[in-house]
């Protein structure tokens, strides 16, 4: 079964919304809030659409903003991958 892991996360990350220079992708980026990597909502759901379109999943809109850390949404894609179909 396919996961999101947080290198891939990151790369779809960068496609959709780009990168802030001051931002360090590759660290530790886990729990670290959306706000403080510089990516807002539109962002996420940006990120969101492309996760459901390489995955074949659907994201609730409100799932993906209760999620403020690549963490938290990686655990989400996650989760809904290990759902029955």
């Amino acid at each position: 079964m396919n996961q999101l892991t947080l290198g891939g996360f990151t790369d779809i990350l960068r496609r959709a919304a780009g990168e802030e220079e001051d931002v360090d992708l590759e660290g530790d980026i886990v729990e670290v809030a959306f706000a403080d990597l510089g990516y807002d909502s539109l962002a996420l759901l940006e990120v969101a659409a492309i996760v459901e379109r390489e995955f074949g999943i659907a994201i609730a809109d409100e799932a993906v903003q209760e999620a403020r850390t690549p963490g938290m949404f990686i655990g989400l894609v996650n989760g809904l991958l290990e759902q029955p179909a």
